[in-house]
């Protein structure tokens, strides 16, 4: 037997979210056909073996410019709004200034009784809309006044400080891996957390890699084990970088010596790093394990440990994400800024202080430095 693949795991585990977007397929298939019709041979040339091969070629680089879960958002995008312009009598081609600002303003104030978009996602689906003109040749001028004014307004009157999720600190993650078994589905899990913790890892770069270079097409990465620690090599939004995984102070808390546990039991030296396993945990298989299976990992063992045992259990489960290993890094170093910057994979200090949850406050007291 083996471990509940996605599609079989309990509805109560699945992302709320789910059901609000369309399938993968459907993503995949609104994809291709932007990419079809945007990339194809000028009329006036006449098709060859060649070069139907360099189309070919051309449409995946167009596919991989965006970030997959980005193509599978503005594919829901678009095909929320279209369904919404039919509902209204109207088309989505081509664009309607007056229209769009029409349907920003039912996100933020649904006349049917649907629940309100936050400001940050109406924005967003501004930008799906925008992306998809452009990939259909249409230009969508979001200054145009029919947009930006309703913009700005909705901006002003609903605009809610950002909600950040709960950084994990140092007790927290030891508390947390504490919870888990000594089994082969144990280590693998151990490992996750801590690599992921240590290395300040989105969820999707954690379970992309590797064992070894170019091993997979789907590969995000891979990871090379060291005397002092271990080199991560991937694939991350801002292109290739290298992250280093210094050894830890103890066994229990080193996120190197819970890789080559992994690594040695499960037999891996080929392909995915981070897969399933069979059901009484003494196999590991060939497939590679979903980010969803951190985010669901990073809740279950929250609620274990007893982390904030001060909200409900509900309360606690919304607290903590995959970003909440990033946080807890950012939160926790003591380390010059520049170092937890890099780390990060971050272009700018700005962006890696939003994951600073209150590391520096008030370390500098402005009130008695002006006297008072």
């Amino acid at each position: 037997m083996e471990e509940p693949s996605e599609n079989q795991r309990p509805e109560a585990e699945k992302s709320s979210s789910a059901h609000q977007s369309p399938s993968d397929e459907n993503g995949r298939d609104e994809s291709d056909h932007l990419n079809r019709d945007a990339i194809a041979l000028p009329s006036h040339v006449a098709g060859s073996g060649t070069l139907d091969r360099l189309v070919d070629t051309a449409r995946d680089y167009a596919k991989a410019s965006a970030a997959e879960n980005t193509n599978k958002a503005y594919a829901a995008d678009w095909k929320h709004f279209a369904r919404w312009c039919r509902l209204k009598g109207t088309d989505a081609l081509p664009p309607s200034p007056e229209m769009i600002g029409l349907y920003l303003t039912d996100l933020a104030a649904p006349s049917n009784g649907s629940p309100a978009l936050s400001v940050s996602t109406v924005d967003r689906r501004l930008s799906g809309l925008a992306w998809n003109y452009a990939q259909r040749g249409f230009n969508l001028d979001r200054k145009d006044r029919h947009i930006a004014a309703v913009l700005a307004g909705i901006k002003r009157k609903h605009a809610r400080p950002p909600v950040q999720k709960e950084a994990i600190l140092p007790e927290d993650i030891l508390a947390m891996v504490a919870t888990l078994t000594f089994d082969l589905r144990g280590l693998r899990d151990r490992a996750i957390l801590l690599l992921g913790y240590a290395g300040g890892l989105r969820r999707s770069e954690i379970v992309s890699f590797d064992r070894g270079k170019d091993d997979t097409p789907d590969s995000g990465g891979w990871i090379e084990v060291l005397k002092d620690g271990a080199v991560l090599t991937l694939n991350a939004k801002t292109g290739w970088r290298e992250v280093e995984i210094g050894r830890g102070s103890s066994e229990q808390s080193c996120p190197v010596y819970a890789l080559e546990q992994w690594l040695h039991f499960a037999k891996i030296d080929f392909g995915p790093v981070f897969v399933r396993t069979s059901r009484d945990c003494k196999r590991a298989l060939d497939t590679r394990l979903s980010d969803k299976h951190v985010a669901r990992l990073i809740k279950q063992t929250v609620l274990k440990s007893g982390i904030r045992s001060d909200v409900s259990e509900k309360e606690r489960v919304a607290l903590f994400s995959g970003h909440s290993l990033r946080a807890g890094l950012a939160s926790s170093a003591e380390v010059d800024e520049r170092y937890v910057q890099k780390q990060l994979g971050h272009a700018s200090a700005e962006m890696t202080r939003r994951y600073q949850r209150r590391r520096d406050r008030f370390r500098v007291n402005l009130t008695k430095a002006a006297g008072l």
